[in-house]
């Protein structure tokens, strides 16, 4: 349940990851977005937190220290507050080995799990978003037909996240009335891979499309017991996760235009004495206040094991609005400097703009 304070094992992982936000993720975020692009460093300093090898059994290969949701949110507001792009590789990981712990088969989890537990980086990816400016996740149009004992699936997906090198892809697919998830070696006859996307935001993070013409997989692709509950706890957890990115992102806007505006003089005046700009940044204050709240909220329903899908999609809907609100407005407490590369605060818009319509590309 949630309290108003945090246990000490959540004060430890919150100070281990904000510390590695300040040092690490802060310090690349800006040579990561111009370059595109993420150095093989940074996966290995990601890889050596363990934070997709925690959530796997040690039956599997895995630390088996447990799952909790609202310690992961934690976790992710500190994260996305060093670099979103960033903070979605180091957690892209677990986009798939998360979906296999909550859902596969015991058959699945001795298959996929034990190549998570290595010593080097090593990612699957979840295939959710489709193109097209009108997509519904209640009416895909990939499709998993049953044939001959196995499935063929037909369709297109976008935004992947680490297309390039994923070894395995958990598709979401439309299979009859309802929906399903489906296990896709990089490798199967009929898959294709573009190259990464050009986009706004989330430079530094490889974000690929897919093409799945006739693709034929076996019938022990298919996720766990291949219910459609199973396939909307995956996106409840993408939700949940992408609005701790999406809090951390927010506070990091707030707490670098504060201190902007107390040192920025504009008719020998600090502008944070202007009453407009001191009315607005305490109105980001609440903000970020209220989104975390709502992420902590629909984390612990995750936690407590029941739908949690009205909590995710309020926490969803209203941190990628009000994060896009703040740091649109951090951009005018700025002024003209909001607007060029010698302050962090145009990159920070831009993620926000991009994240906040990308489901499926982390999870907690």
């Amino acid at each position: 349940m949630i309290s108003f304070g945090m246990s000490d094992e959540q004060k430890a992982a919150q100070e281990a990851m904000r510390n590695f936000a300040k040092n690490v993720l802060r310090a690349k975020a800006r040579s990561c977005d111009e370059a595109a692009g993420l150095p093989d460093d940074f996966l290995k300093q990601a890889w050596e937190l363990g934070l997709t090898m925690a959530q796997i059994p040690e039956a599997y290969g895995g630390m088996g220290t447990g799952r909790s949701c609202v310690t992961n949110a934690i976790v992710l507001e500190e994260l996305g507050y060093g670099d979103v792009p960033l903070a979605m590789a180091a957690l892209a990981p677990s986009l798939f080995a998360n979906a296999v712990v909550d859902l596969g088969s015991e058959e699945q989890k001795k298959k996929y799990l034990p190549a998570f537990c290595g010593e080097k980086f090593e990612t699957g990816s979840l295939a959710l978003l489709e193109p097209g400016a009108l997509f519904d996740l209640g009416k895909l149009k990939t499709t998993a037909e049953a044939r001959g004992g196995g499935f063929v699936l037909q369709g297109r997906k976008s935004f992947v996240p680490f297309g390039d090198r994923a070894g395995h892809f958990l598709v979401i697919a439309k299979c009859g009335n309802s929906r399903g998830a489906f296990i896709v070696p990089r490798d199967a006859k009929g898959l294709k891979v573009s190259e990464p996307q050009k986009n706004l935001g989330l430079n530094a993070l490889p974000l690929c499309g897919l093409d799945l013409g006739g693709v034929e997989i076996p019938k022990e692709a298919r996720l766990g017991a291949g219910s459609d509950e199973g396939v909307q706890r995956i996106i409840d957890n993408s939700r949940v996760a992408l609005s701790a990115l999406l809090v951390g992102l927010a506070r990091g806007v707030l707490d670098y235009c504060v201190p902007y505006a107390r040192e920025r003089e504009a008719f020998d005046e600090a502008i944070a004495k202007k009453q407009a700009i001191a009315f607005l940044l305490a109105d980001m204050h609440i903000e970020v206040e209220s989104m975390r709240w709502l992420v902590w909220r629909a984390a612990s329903a995750l936690d407590q094991g029941r739908a949690a899908t009205q909590e995710a999609h309020q926490a969803y809907s209203y941190t990628a609005e009000k994060s896009m609100w703040i740091a649109d407005n951090g951009i005018q407490v700025l002024g003209g400097h909001g607007f060029i590369r010698e302050h962090p605060v145009e990159m920070w818009f831009r993620n926000a703009r991009t994240a906040s319509v990308l489901e499926g590309a982390v999870a907690v």
